[in-house]
């Protein structure tokens, strides 16, 4: 994700302000309604799971009931009807998983819209829907450890937005057209469909997107056409290399559609929404970034690309998986940084929220290897001319780049953890510094990965012993001393 300059400043102070005063930053989304099976505003269940129910969170320490436990998804296939005028989204999602554990019952996340019914297998399963977004189902049978099974939701409602004090809003949006968009970070899958929405269960995802005519849509991963009957469009889109949820996306607009390929047959599609025309110059150096970034990082990881523009100025632009997502801001850096979490955050993704660092740290440095390739740029003058900006800056060097604890997950990433990476790149030099992006995004291709294992993963390769150097750097919330701030050629 990349948040516009306009936004950061304010987020460093409501992050500051936050933990002057004591408090813990928390997302406070709004109340759902209730089911049609049972409504209840008591709070969600343990996130402990007892003996044959699923856990109703997935132990992210910051995040402690999203996701949940006792089984795991292969596949979503989502099926949404909308309409921009009324803003009324009726869906269905088929999950198609496997329990890891006897279950009598188990959770999926879906946050403000109403379940109507829910089926497991081909039986009618009891269902309620607790706090701000468990959907606790009870299957009329026992499901048994590594059993598959299908659960069908069928849901409607208006999507709403996740509102979050310290990371501003994100999920279901109304686009300047009139239309609407869904985006955002660390959430925004389940504010249009049901899921096991953590990192930790990536799965496979199509989906169906019934609009009124004169409307279209995009989404992730390869276009399977469309069709029109009795003045509604149906578009189908398919994403087959398994994705963790907040990278699921859908953008309902007057989409204009650029498609071509990139030279080793990838599929491009790019789509503009109106006013947002003028951005094709820059989408248009695509292949470019994408041939730089695979000599970096390695082989492009999935088989369709792109980019989504929106006309709306919003606070952020994300990752979503093959087509990032655009506000009107974003400028040809932002095309970079997008896409460089294709590798470092989409493919590899992170095993905690404490490990953001993994996702935002590299796509902030493709950046400044972007400038030194493409514009000549000296990093290490660079380097040194924002460290002595920075030099008195307590604020600055107090933001840990790891496990910086809940609500601070992007205070320090943008440019801290530039100047992290750089100095590491320094440390153990470019050769092994190569031989680290490019095993790292191989060896845990399509998986996850946690910031301990990145660790243990640099000093293999360096055959160095590194713990002063993560500490100061990565771990630590003050300025580095000098032997791990100017390591290498940085030190004149």
């Amino acid at each position: 994700m990349a948040i516009s300059s306009k936004a950061r400043p304010y987020l460093l102070i409501v992050a500051v302000v936050l933990v002057v005063a004591g408090v813990v930053v928390a997302r406070i989304p709004e109340k759902t309604g209730g089911s049609a099976g049972s409504t209840t505003s008591a709070p969600p269940s343990s996130a402990g799971a007892l003996a044959g129910q699923g856990g109703d969170g997935a132990g992210d320490p910051y995040y402690a009931t999203d996701g949940n436990t006792g089984y795991d998804v292969d596949r979503y296939d989502v099926a949404i009807s909308y309409d921009p005028a009324t803003k009324l989204l009726e869906g269905e999602a088929t999950i198609t998983a496997k329990a890891t554990s006897d279950l009598t019952r188990f959770n999926l996340d879906l946050h403000a819209l109403k379940v109507s019914e829910v089926r497991v297998g081909d039986q009618a399963a009891k269902f309620t829907q607790e706090g701000d977004h468990e959907l606790v189902i009870t299957p009329a049978s026992e499901l048994r450890a590594n059993q598959p099974f299908t659960a069908v939701v069928t849901y409607a409602g208006e999507p709403q937005m996740f509102d979050d004090k310290a990371l501003g809003t994100s999920g279901w949006q109304i686009s300047a057209s009139g239309g609407a968009f869904a985006a955002g970070e660390p959430h925004s899958a389940t504010s249009w469909f049901p899921a096991n929405d953590t990192p930790k269960d990536k799965a496979k995802f199509s989906l169906s997107a019934r609009v009124p005519n004169g409307w279209s849509v995009v989404s992730n991963g390869r276009e399977d056409g469309s069709s029109t009957a009795n003045g509604w469009t149906t578009f189908k889109w398919t994403e087959d290399t398994p994705l963790a949820t907040y990278l699921a996306t859908v953008a309902i607009d007057k989409w204009q559609f650029d498609r071509s390929q990139l030279v080793d047959g990838t599929k491009v599609v790019n789509a503009y929404a109106p006013g947002a025309e003028g951005k094709r110059a820059q989408q248009n150096r695509l292949p470019e970034i994408l041939a730089f970034l695979s000599e970096k990082f390695g082989p492009y990881p999935f088989d369709e690309a792109g980019g989504i523009y929106l006309a709306d100025n919003i606070g952020f632009s994300l990752e979503t998986q093959t087509r990032p997502i655009y506000a009107q801001w974003a400028d040809l850096e932002t095309v970079v940084h997008e896409n460089a979490h294709q590798w470092f955050g989409d493919s590899v993704s992170l095993e905690n929220w404490a490990d953001i660092c993994l996702n935002e740290c590299f796509a902030s440095y493709s950046q400044w290897l972007w400038a030194e390739a493409k514009e000549g740029a000296n990093l290490d003058d660079r380097f040194r001319a924002e460290v002595e900006k920075r030099k008195d800056s307590t604020n600055y060097w107090s933001r840990k780049l790891y496990d910086m604890g809940r609500g601070n997950e992007f205070r320090g990433v943008y440019d801290k953890g530039i100047l992290a990476l750089h100095a590491l790149r320094r440390q153990i030099g470019d050769p092994a510094f190569d031989q680290v992006l490019k095993g790292w995004t191989s060896q845990h291709k399509d998986g996850n990965a946690s910031w301990p294992q990145f660790e243990e993963h640099v000093e293999k390769i360096a055959g160095q012993d590194l713990d002063g150097f993560f500490a100061a750097w990565f771990r630590g919330d003050q300025r580095p001393s000098d032997e791990y701030l100017l390591p290498g050629a940085l030190r004149r």
